[in-house]
């Protein structure tokens, strides 16, 4: 597993998103297909996120990317989308005509954490790593029913 450093942290955290043009229209295709790709990757940058994988599909993107903890999932993704559904409408007049209303995803994205370490691991490290007073159990057995 191999971590990232900011400042003041060290972190790995990866998510899963996938998003679609509105009406899952199959528009991203040829010039508008590499200059999606190019634009995504330019504002995952600017947001110091790294892209691990990402597949451009014709009606849809996936990517799974690597994110500094300051950087919410909602926030990438408003970035992502805005920036992208801007310049392309500029850019190509094909998708200003098909997208009259100017917006070229669809409101939504799905978004998924995509973790390294297990519930069980994690918890059988703080268990090893309390004290005497407590045992390292914040959460009582008996406070959790």
């Amino acid at each position: 597993m191999e971590y990232q450093t900011g400042s003041h942290t060290k972190y790995n955290i990866e998510y899963h998103f996938v998003w679609s043009t509105k009406y899952r229209y199959q528009v991203l295709t040829g010039d508008v297909k590499i200059r999606v790709r190019k634009l995504v990757q330019e504002t995952c940058e600017a947001l110091r996120v790294k892209i691990l994988k990402g597949v451009v599909s014709v009606d849809h993107i996936h990517i799974l990317v690597s994110s500094p903890p300051n950087v919410a999932p909602a926030d990438l993704m408003k970035r992502v989308k805005g920036r992208s559904a801007r310049i392309l409408m500029e850019e190509f007049g094909s998708l200003r005509k098909r997208y009259w209303g100017r917006h070229l995803w669809s409101r939504g994205y799905f978004c998924v954490s995509v973790g390294q370490l297990n519930e069980n691991s994690i918890k059988e490290y703080l268990e090893h790593h309390g004290d005497d007073v407590d045992d390292g159990i914040w959460v009582k057995e008996q406070e959790r029913t």
